[in-house]
């Protein structure tokens, strides 16, 4: 019998914003290798993630928590209210979320999950959506395990560099 450890998740600090985008682009070249090329995935620039991400840790948009391995940042969520037009206030978005390669399958996600629904119910959000490139095996079960529901009619492309890349909204309820 395996157990699952417990990682602690707390708010991000501005001093986090490093290690949030280091773990951002090494997940992600790992995630869409076949998708996207290492190269276009770098173009998105650690130094132009770490100011997004301290950005947005600095004004709560959105709202950014970190998961720990003892002292180490070793995943990290962004949420806050949907960015999608037409949707109510009642729901959230999940806007990003990514584990450190080393500790993919180890409960992380599932932990930062946790955390942010808790944040969201706590903002009055009845439901969560997020966006997923269909190509992304891992995070596609991952959310299927989670309980969220592939929504088929809102497939849509989008540009990701020189390339074009198919997305899909998943939702779910949050209670």
């Amino acid at each position: 019998m395996s157990s699952t450890p417990n990682f602690e998740v707390r708010p991000a600090t501005a001093r986090d914003a490093q290690a949030i985008a280091n773990i951002e682009i090494s997940a992600a070249q790992a995630a869409y290798q076949g998708l996207l090329s290492n190269q276009q995935i770098s173009a998105l620039g650690a130094d132009k993630r770490q100011v997004y991400w301290r950005e947005a840790i600095e004004f709560s948009e959105p709202q950014v928590y970190v998961s720990l391995d003892g002292e180490e940042v070793v995943g990290f969520v962004g949420f806050d209210r949907s960015r999608d037009p037409g949707t109510p206030p009642t729901t959230g978005e999940i806007w990003a979320i990514y584990v450190a390669t080393s500790h993919w399958g180890r409960g992380v996600g599932l932990a930062l999950w946790d955390a942010a629904r808790e944040g969201l119910l706590e903002e009055g959000c009845k439901k969560v959506t997020l966006w997923l490139p269909l190509g992304n095996e891992r995070a596609l079960r991952f959310h299927d395990l989670a309980g969220f529901k592939r929504e088929m009619t809102s497939i849509k492309t989008v540009p990701m560099g020189t390339l074009k890349v198919e997305l899909i909204r998943f939702k779910r309820d949050l209670a």
